[in-house]
């Protein structure tokens, strides 16, 4: 019998200081041991701060980063079921972009602060969380930002949509990390027109950049507890996730 790999995490709700030194909840989930550990801030998706982020979270610690997901919805419906959460801050037209850079800032430096970080953070975010990622790359000192289907980062949301959001590729000069962007062929926000003008862009600036359209996969395809889950495409998706952060943050 080989020698035993020791292998534990610790996954914990915390406080951390957010925009404005808001006190806001968040989910931490590190490897027990000495590192030194790169960082992930995890963002959530629309649906909120929810089980299922919470589990990509733990993925993380498991692949060996400290990961940390922030509650965007701390302030409208703290300590709320994440649906209902969800829904009120939709009500209120959703995160402002400078309170959620405020609060990804926060969250960055809670990482930093930990005794065994290396010093480099990383973003990802689904869906809403993908343009909010490439919003944190373009505000915050980051190494490496993914972008998992993340609408609006070009593109004005059709009317009647609950987010009062608008596009951001105007912050792309700013960007202070490569991004890596996954995407589904079927989707419609973000549409691969939308993406192919976000990758023309970026190409245009020099911005260090890779990016993955999925056929067959449409919105929310690494959801795997939703009808929407296509698992060759975010398996494929995963590997990349985890070869790009293995570049940029270990």
């Amino acid at each position: 019998m080989g020698e035993l790999v020791y292998d534990a995490m610790m996954a914990e709700t915390v406080t951390i200081g957010g925009h404005n030194g808001d006190r806001i909840e968040a989910y931490l989930a590190r490897p027990l041991g000495p590192g030194p550990y790169g960082g992930v801030v995890v963002i959530h998706h629309m649906p909120g701060y929810d089980a299922a982020t919470k589990e990509i979270t733990r993925r993380f610690a498991a692949e060996g980063y400290a990961a940390i997901c922030p509650n965007l919805y701390s302030r409208e419906a703290p300590g709320a079921d994440p649906d209902d959460a969800a829904a009120t801050a939709r009500a209120a037209g959703g995160v402002p972009d400078e309170r959620f850079v405020g609060d990804a800032a926060g969250a960055a430096r809670t990482l930093r602060e930990l005794t065994s970080s290396n010093g480099k953070v990383g973003t990802i975010g689904f869906c809403s969380g993908g343009r909010q990622s490439f919003l944190a790359a373009c505000n915050l000192d980051l190494q490496a930002a993914v972008d998992c289907y993340g609408a609006f980062v070009v593109g004005e949301p059709p009317e009647g949509f609950p987010l009062q959001v608008g596009p951001i590729v105007d912050q792309a000069p700013n960007l202070s990390c490569p991004v890596l962007g996954l995407f589904g062929a079927e989707d419609q926000y973000p549409s691969p027109e939308q993406m192919r003008e976000l990758d023309a862009e970026l190409t245009r600036l020099g911005k260090p950049h890779e990016f993955h359209t999925y056929e067959g996969a449409g919105h929310a395809f690494m959801s795997v507890d939703r009808p929407s889950y296509r698992q060759d495409a975010a398996v494929d998706a995963w590997g990349k996730i985890l070869a790009f952060y293995g570049e940029h943050l270990s």
